[in-house]
């Protein structure tokens, strides 16, 4: 939710096209028109949520059920092939998509946030669900007046009435944790006030606490790992958005950085009337970006916008750092230049979501395409380590194994015709099979989860470049954005005065010393088979291992059960029925640990295929 937006598309590009203060009483959208361009729109329904104890049963409820459905269908598996799961899997994860979506939006509240959040950072989330997830709309029924009056009491010491020339008291917007009115400042400027509820703390605790509860459980059953560093940045990023004054910071940092042009503009926040729970900016005139008719009503070029949104990412995150990492239609709004020939003014808004690229992933980022340009997978596999994607504990052989295959594969399905970055060709019809990959590799999801982290820096950045690449192919599908961004890259590579010719020295010095010392670690391996010291290290040799120390144990019960057969056969024809019946059960107990024996082996041969 972001006042700016919201306020200035009831001012001057809503579709009712009323000022703040003749606004229509209740008319507050329950859902926004889709801004992340998913072609989705998920109604959130205008009751109020139930009580927090009910609201926390239901989630409890609604896990339990999804966890259950899993364990039933492994159960399941152990009864059918491979082929047959993963269609299995594919359905039940699209059923409890959905399942989990609906819950959420009965619940409202923190959890809305919750599910678009998890969406965005869980890196090992099935596709189904961040389809799902990623389409919620943070937008609930508005609380009444005498609460936003209450809060703007209580933190800026007078009424709206004493503080604002006037103060619509119907909200132009509401969310999760607040709402937004719109005012006008005694100057008679227009703003946009968004407000916390009073409450709003003890609820991001409550459900907070239930969303850990809920972590631990699915952990507990599911082959999920790193919930608990997924919770610890869910948890910063919902408390850090309770901040205004973070926001209005984030916002006065990117626009200092823009300072002195005009094709960009950003709303200034008014600190006096703005605390840690109230934010009030100024009003941004424009339309949406996406909105074609009214782009083209402003005179704007689309092929020129989009070069221009290009350009404003690539000096943010190359050059200053810092970005707006919500870069969805909503967010950014279009008009045209102050004369005839100049571009038009893009207007940034919601600052809510800002990344930064820290020293480390700066570093690594350079290494990375260092070692991708080399096809040098130790530099890939150091890069990656630097940027933060190895897991705490992880085992390095398995990491290496994972980047090593990858890189290859990346390879077969990307071609480098020269040192120009324009020249980089893509062969969609090679792309990843993730599940067939795995097999290939010998790895489970749960050694794949346990060893790579995918840091939340990454995860913001590769959303924010999915958004931004969408909404430039809608401006302008034609649009060959490496023209754009390989400036930029070359100067974050390279440095200011770096160059290619010296990426190709230090890529031939490398692999100079990699022929270099070939011929020393071969002697160095042949010196240790002389001396007996070579040692050989086997992979999967424990589930072979363990599959021959079962096979052990079936033999012995064959051997054992024939014994008691045969002795009781020799008994009986005594007339010892007596003593034949020991021989017997010895017989049938020997029958059935040979059948449990062999039952327990199953996936022990599954895994040798």
């Amino acid at each position: 939710m972001n006042a700016a937006r919201t306020a200035e598309q009831a001012v001057g590009a809503g579709p009712d096209g009323r000022a703040p203060g003749d606004r229509a009483p209740g008319a507050v959208q329950p859902v926004g028109p889709d801004p992340e361009g998913t072609g989705r729109h998920h109604v959130v329904r205008r009751a109020r949520p139930p009580k927090r104890f009910l609201r926390a049963w239901r989630a409890y409820w609604c896990t339990v059920s999804v966890i259950a459905s899993y364990l039933w269908l492994r159960f399941r598996g152990r009864f059918h092939d491979d082929d047959w799961m993963v269609v299995q899997l594919r359905r039940i994860h699209l059923r409890n998509a959905r399942r989990i979506e609906q819950r959420i939006c009965e619940l409202q509240g923190l959890f809305i946030k919750v599910g678009q959040l998890i969406s965005i950072m869980s890196n090992f989330l099935p596709e189904e669900f961040r389809k799902e997830l990623e389409g919620l709309q943070d937008a609930v029924p508005p609380r009444p007046y005498r609460d936003i009056e209450d809060r703007i009491r209580e933190e800026l010491g007078a009424s709206p009435g004493e503080l604002f020339a006037s103060f619509d008291q119907e909200p132009i917007a509401s969310a999760s944790i607040g709402q937004v009115h719109a005012a006008r400042l005694r100057s008679g400027e227009l703003v946009a006030v968004k407000v916390q509820y009073p409450d709003i703390d003890e609820i991001v605790r409550s459900d907070l606490r239930t969303l850990r509860r809920i972590f631990r459980l699915v952990e507990r059953f599911l082959p999920y790992q790193g919930l608990d560093e997924l919770y610890g940045e869910i948890r910063a990023i919902v408390t850090a958005e309770l901040d205004f004054r973070a926001e209005a910071d984030n916002g006065d940092l990117i626009a200092a950085n823009f300072e002195g042009r005009h094709d960009v503009a950003f709303p200034r926040v008014v600190r006096a009337l703005s605390t840690s729970r109230v934010l009030t900016t100024h009003f941004e005139r424009g339309v949406k970006i996406s909105d074609v008719a009214g782009v083209k009503q402003q005179g704007v070029d689309r092929r020129v916008l989009a070069r221009q949104v290009v350009e404003i990412y690539c000096q943010q995150i190359f050059t200053d750092g810092v970005y707006h990492a919500d870069p969805h239609p909503g967010n950014l709004l279009v008009r045209a230049g102050a004369r005839p020939d100049d571009p038009p003014e893009i207007v940034f808004l919601d600052f809510g979501a800002v990344a930064r690229v820290s020293p480390q992933m700066r570093a690594g980022m350079v290494e990375l395409i260092q070692g991708a340009l080399a096809r040098d997978t130790q530099r890939i596999v150091r890069a990656m380590k630097q940027m933060g994607f190895v897991a705490r504990g992880a085992d390095e052989r398995v990491f290496e194994q994972v980047v090593e295959y990858f890189h290859d594969r990346f390879q077969e399905s990307v071609s480098l015709d020269s040192l120009n970055l324009k020249d980089i060709k893509f062969d969609p019809e090679k792309g990843l099979e993730s599940i067939a990959d795995l097999r290939r590799m010998d790895l489970s999801i749960r050694e794949l989860s346990s060893n790579f982290h995918v840091p939340k820096e990454f995860i913001v950045f590769e959303r924010t470049l999915l958004l931004l690449m969408g909404l430039c192919t809608e401006l302008d599908p034609t649009l060959n954005p490496m023209t754009v961004i390989r400036p930029y890259v070359e100067r974050f590579v390279l440095g200011e005065d770096g160059d290619w010719s010296t990426l190709l020295v230090e890529t031939s010095k490398d692999l100079l010393m990699s022929v270099t010392a070939l011929p020393a670690e071969l002697r160095k391996f042949m010196r240790g088979a002389q001396a007996g010291d070579l040692q050989l290290r086997v992979r999967n040799l424990e589930p072979s291992t363990r599959l021959m120390y079962r096979l052990g144990h079936q033999a012995i019960f064959a051997v054992v059960g024939v014994a008691g057969a045969a002795f009781a056969l020799v008994l009986e024809g005594r007339g010892e029925v007596a003593r034949a019946e020991w021989g017997w059960w010895t017989a049938r107990v020997a029958g059935a640990l040979i059948v449990w024996s062999w039952w327990t082996s199953r996936h022990l041969l599954k895994r040798r295929r």
